[in-house]
C-alpha cells in the first residue's frame, strides 16, 4: 500500500495544481514531492497525475486521494473519542448539484465544523457516478442507488418552477404553452447534462406528434438562470426557493401555472466514512427538511 507521505504529496499537488505549491504546503522541497510521486507511480504501475499545468490527479489518483481523505476522517473520529489525540481538520470531497448548493446545502456544511470541504459540482442525475468511481466520499444525488459499499438516505424533493419575465411570457406564450410555442421560445440550459427543461416540456406536451427541440442558451450558473429569466433572456426551470419572492412580486411568472417539477434528492455516503460523517449527515437531513418537499 502507498505510504501516507506519498498520498499526502499526491493530494497536495491535486489541491494546489503545482508541485512547488504542494511542497510549500507540506513544508518539504519540490524534489521530495517529485520523488514521492515517482515512487508511487512506479509501485502502482500507472500514472497518478496529469502534469498540467495545472497538475491534477488521474482517475487512479483520485481514488487514492479519497483513500487518503477517508483515513483522515477515521483519525478525526478517533481523536474525538480519545481526547489525548489531536487531529487536523479532515478534508471531505463531496459531489453536489449546483441548485442544492445554491439553495440549502451550504448552511448544513457551515453547521459542521472540523472539515475542509472539497466540492465537485455536477448534475444530480450523474453525481452518483463520482461516488461509484470512488472519487468522493458522499454525494447529493437524484438516484436512490444502490452503489456498492454505500448507504442512501432519502432527503425530499427540490421543487422547480418554469419561470420567465412577464414581458417574455407575453411575447412568446401569448397563445399558451404548446409544442409550437416551446419550439420557438428561447430556453435556458445549464449544461449538456441538464435534462430538467426537457422533462418538464415532455410533461406539458403529452400527445405531441414528435418531441420538442428547444432553442436554448447554455448558462452554467444557478443564480445566472434566475437573473437571465428576470432580464427576459429566456425561460427556465428555477428552484422554487430562489424565485418564490420574485414570483410573489410579479417580477417572474410561471409560464404554465401549477406545473411544478419535483426532483427527488438522496444523500449517499460510503459505509467506511459513515461514523465520521454522522454530524454532517444530521445537518444535511435537518437542512433538507427545512427547504425540500417532504418525501412521499
Amino acid at each position: 500500500m502507498p505510504d501516507s507521505a506519498q498520498l499526502a504529496a499526491l493530494s497536495a499537488i491535486h489541491r494546489h495544481g503545482a508541485f512547488d505549491r504542494a511542497a510549500a504546503a507540506l513544508h518539504v522541497t519540490p524534489s521530495a514531492i517529485s520523488q514521492r510521486i515517482r515512487a508511487l507511480e512506479e509501485a502502482l504501475g500507472t500514472p497518478v497525475l496529469h502534469r498540467g499545468p495545472p497538475a491534477c490527479a488521474t482517475e487512479a489518483g483520485l481514488r487514492l486521494i479519497r483513500h487518503h481523505d477517508e483515513i483522515a476522517l477515521l483519525e478525526r473520529e478517533l481523536a474525538q473519542d480519545l481526547p489525548g489525540l489531536v487531529a487536523a481538520p479532515a478534508r471531505l470531497r463531496l459531489a453536489v448539484n449546483a441548485d442544492s448548493l445554491a439553495t440549502w446545502v451550504l448552511p448544513a456544511l457551515a453547521a459542521t465544523p472540523g472539515f475542509l470541504f472539497d466540492l465537485v459540482i455536477d448534475d444530480q442525475d450523474v453525481s452518483q457516478d463520482w461516488l461509484r468511481r470512488g472519487v468522493v466520499s458522499a454525494a447529493i444525488t437524484g438516484h436512490m442507488g444502490p452503489v456498492q459499499g454505500c448507504d442512501t438516505l432519502e432527503l425530499g424533493a427540490l421543487r422547480y418552477r418554469a419561470t420567465a419575465s412577464p414581458d417574455f411570457t407575453a411575447r412568446w406564450f401569448a397563445q399558451g404553452v404548446t409544442a409550437e410555442t416551446l419550439a420557438l421560445a428561447p430556453a435556458l440550459n445549464y449544461s449538456e447534462k441538464d435534462r430538467l427543461q426537457e422533462r418538464w416540456v415532455a410533461r406539458q406536451t403529452i400527445g405531441a406528434r414528435q418531441p420538442v427541440t428547444l432553442p436554448s442558451h447554455r448558462l452554467a450558473s444557478t443564480q445566472g438562470f434566475v437573473e437571465a429569466c428576470l432580464l427576459g433572456l429566456g425561460w427556465g426551470l428555477n428552484p422554487e426557493p430562489l424565485v418564490k419572492q420574485a414570483v410573489a412580486e410579479g417580477r417572474l411568472v410561471e409560464i404554465a401555472p401549477d406545473s411544478a417539477l419535483d426532483v427527488p434528492l438522496f444523500w449517499q455516503f460510503t459505509r467506511l466514512a459513515a461514523p465520521a460523517l454522522r454530524d454532517l449527515t444530521a445537518a444535511i437531513r435537518a437542512q433538507a427538511a427545512q427547504v425540500l418537499v417532504p418525501p412521499r
